[in-house]
């Protein structure tokens, strides 16, 4: 009954499975086995080699991948509803020791070569204005829409054009490679991306997320800043463990599968009243504020979004007998 997010779902059993492997004794930080594992294990994944590092949080791998791409005096472009923009209490201008986010508008919090183009060309190249250094988007986005490896490219050709950084949001890549159906690389580094922020906490995992590094030389000094950070957990084996985990036997695409397909099932119960196509596993609905109490009234929880929108997120549990339900008391509302 509960749709407000998928943060509140539970852990996938192979992730507590894999903690209790790994309670043992073995060396401290990252030097263990299991941190050591990481690089390869991401580099097979997406055909190149790369540098992983563990984080235990979306907002740190967002900042720390900004940090490694954008200077102090630089700029970032990104979506005006985009995370890091909306949601991070300012992390990544923290991280980067004071660089500026760069708003930018597409529908469905979706960046366009266009609407980099018009952020950034009115910008002097002068000492009186900030320069772009980076752009950061977000897939799937904020609004559940994923970013296909045309599209993907196509940001990547003008960062490349302009010799900025290319950072991708992965909160819920799953859902978006999911969605696609694409190889990960395809969406990623062959499309230009240099960092992605890979996110397994809201598809299963418990404290984990991976930074991946296309260009592994960002690496390094990204190990300090986690350090100075203070994020470089002592006994990192048990986030390296869960992410493990979550890869084995590609259980990270089963549980995004799972969920969008529960996001479909809303999808289809809710017709005219969807606000975005749903392309991974959030729903948003046009509803009034009577309606939305009638769902709560059933039991429903989910967040109210700006005013006559509700947003809907489907975990990689809710099976589909969790999910009618709700769909049922979506479809009468009409």
């Amino acid at each position: 009954m509960r749709f407000f997010s998928d943060n509140a779902a539970p852990v996938s059993p192979q992730v507590l499975d894999a903690l209790a492997q790994v309670n043992v004794l073995d060396t401290a930080y990252d030097g263990d086995r299991w941190s050591k594992e990481l690089d390869g294990r991401f580099s097979d994944l997406f055909g190149t080699q790369v540098r992983a590092l563990w984080v235990p949080t979306g907002t740190a791998a967002n900042s720390l991948a900004l940090a490694a791409l954008c200077p102090s005096y630089g700029g970032i472009v990104c979506h005006r509803d985009a995370h890091i923009q909306v949601d991070e209490a300012g992390a990544p201008v923290f991280y980067t020791n004071g660089a500026t986010l760069l708003l930018g508008e597409g529908d469905g919090a979706k960046l366009t070569p266009d609407a980099i183009r018009v952020v950034i060309d009115p910008i002097r190249a002068d000492v009186h204005q900030i320069q772009p250094h980076a752009v950061s988007i977000t897939n799937a986005t904020e609004y559940g829409l994923a970013y296909t490896p045309d599209e993907v490219a196509a940001i990547g050709a003008v960062a490349k054009d302009r010799k900025l950084g290319f950072h991708m949001d992965g909160a819920r890549f799953a859902n978006a490679v999911a969605r696609l159906g694409c190889d990960p690389a395809d969406v990623t580094w062959r499309a230009g991306v240099d960092a992605l922020s890979f996110g397994f906490v809201k598809n299963g995992g418990m404290s984990a997320e991976a930074l991946i590094f296309f260009k592994p030389e960002l690496a390094d000094a990204t190990l300090v800043r986690r350090k100075r950070a203070g994020l470089l957990f002592s006994k990192g084996r048990y986030l390296a463990a869960q992410i493990l985990a979550m890869l084995d036997n590609d259980l990270w695409l089963t549980n995004a599968r799972a969920a969008n397909a529960g996001a479909q099932l809303l999808a289809q119960a809710a017709g005219e009243r969807l606000v975005h196509p749903v392309e991974a596993n959030e729903v948003f609905l046009k509803v009034s504020a009577a309606e939305a109490a009638s769902l709560r009234a059933l039991g429903f929880d989910f967040y109210d979004w700006g005013v006559g929108e509700a947003r809907l997120v489907i975990s990689w549990n809710q099976r589909a007998e969790d999910i009618r339900p709700l769909a049922d008391a979506i479809a009468a509302l009409a």
